[in-house]
């Protein structure tokens, strides 16, 4: 049995602020390591887009646990939805060796919102 899962206190966050993130985890067999990654990538037409800003490694020797962790987020990029492309960020944890991996979207952005450009506001 492999479970992974990520709790955060919200799904958006102004930016700066700092985020506690809850790492949980239940397999067979105990990983070497775990790592929580917090990312950026784009949606939409063009070039796909991915940036690592933050990685934590969970060191463990148990099968289950949990960890808590607290990230300072970033000035920027902002979450963003246009017609054409998206900025978003989310919170990766991925289990080593088996790359096993669960991911957990949120907004960074002012009013701790997303910024919706052009058609995406009248949508």
């Amino acid at each position: 049995m492999t479970d992974l899962q990520i709790e955060t206190e919200y799904d958006a966050y102004y930016p700066g602020n700092e985020m506690v993130v809850t790492a949980l985890w239940e397999f067979d067999q105990p990983p070497d390591s775990l790592e929580l990654r917090l990312v950026w990538n784009t949606s939409g037409k063009g070039d796909r887009d991915l940036s690592v800003v933050q990685t934590v490694r969970i060191e463990t020797a148990k099968s289950s646990g949990r960890e808590q962790v607290t990230m300072k987020l970033p000035w920027g990029p902002y979450s963003f939805s246009g017609k054409l492309i998206s900025l978003i960020w989310a919170l990766e944890l991925i289990a080593f060796p088996s790359e096993a991996s669960i991911r957990k979207e949120i907004v960074i952005g002012p009013n701790a919102s997303e910024v919706l450009i052009g058609a995406a506001k009248e949508a």
